[in-house]
């Protein structure tokens, strides 16, 4: 599961970060292996801002399931506050945390700049990739002089395991360069993913953290017990990625029962070309689109992503989801 803990109108930033809570105890009950928190910034609609703080708080409430990061943005920070803040988690929750990695802002370029406060010289997203690998993976680094060294502590060599996502095709390639699992937003961009995929296979060279490319492909999915109303709650997600063609990040809106007066047939294109691998029915359906999905795309891992506005229904549709997947 990927969870921005979404915010739905009416709501509160507290109600769900209770409900990501209650989901990803659920998750966990229904066999899931992975709960990724999205990390979102000045966002009305996602409470994920602060996502390594709600991966200890998931892990702490769950025993199993993998809890990591879908991504945290690292052009923001810097690699060895990064480094330590996930060497933590590692301490506390051995063997069940994941640092997924984005080079995207994850906000409004105004926001980014509030968060990042660049200084002229700072590295770029590749080299700050290879220190932190240098404070996980290895035994930190050394300043230019050869006198000054830093470390990660803790998290210094616990091999947190180090994941690339992105929506196009430069963390596609530098994944595979750097023989790194790679995630792609196929909830969201699903018009690059076939190439992106490609890109990341052609370009892979064995590391030691894998010996062949890895793929986990991120979907939406809205799953009912009937037709009719899977299609429903989808409207949902249909008028969030409307709003953000119009400009506006909102809270989560509850479903219609039918679009065509709230879009026009511009923006109705739109949306579906951003949504058209999304994953849309009863039982039945949805286990067939997994199937032919995971056909195409020979992905290793599905990561679903649902926006439901009601917490029971959205709860149901990934219980679906669990079911389906057991049968695939």
């Amino acid at each position: 599961m990927l969870d921005p803990s979404p915010i739905i109108a009416g709501g509160s930033p507290e109600l769900s970060l209770r409900n990501t809570l209650d989901l990803a105890k659920k998750a966990e009950q229904w066999g899931y292996k992975r709960f990724w928190l999205a990390e979102h910034h000045n966002w009305a609609g996602m409470a994920s801002s602060a996502s390594p703080v709600v991966i200890g708080r998931v892990a702490a409430v769950t025993e199993k399931i993998r809890v990591g990061s879908g991504a945290m943005l690292l052009s923001h920070y810097s690699p060895l506050s990064v480094a330590e803040q996930f060497g933590t988690l590692e301490v506390f929750f051995p063997g069940r945390i994941d640092l997924g990695l984005g080079r995207a802002p994850g906000t409004d370029r105004f926001t980014a700049q509030v968060l990042r406060q660049r200084v002229a010289g700072e590295p770029e997203f590749a080299e700050r990739l290879q220190e932190l690998i240098a404070y996980l993976h290895g035994n930190g680094t050394q300043a230019s002089n050869g006198v000054h060294s830093f470390h990660a502590i803790p998290g210094e060599n616990t091999k947190v395991p180090i994941w690339l996502l992105g929506s196009a095709f430069y963390s596609a390639e530098l994944a595979g360069q750097l023989g790194l699992p790679f995630s792609f937003a196929g909830h969201f961009a699903p018009g690059n993913m076939m190439e992106a995929l490609a890109i990341y296979r052609e370009s892979f060279r064995s590391s030691e953290v894998l010996d062949k490319p890895y793929v986990l492909l991120s979907v939406q999915v809205s799953a009912a017990d009937t037709e009719k109303e899977a299609q429903r709650l989808a409207t949902s997600m249909y008028q969030k990625f409307l709003l953000l063609t119009r400009g506006h990040a909102a809270p989560l809106q509850p479903p219609v029962d039918s679009m065509d007066t709230v879009w026009s047939e511009d923006e109705r294109k739109a949306v579906e070309d951003q949504l058209f691998t999304s994953i849309i029915g009863d039982p039945s359906a949805v286990k067939q689109q997994l199937k032919e999905l995971i056909h195409k795309t020979e992905a290793d891992e599905i990561m679903a992503h649902t926006e439901i506005f009601d917490h029971e229904a959205r709860l149901r549709s990934y219980e679906i989801l669990a079911e389906a997947a057991k049968n695939n």
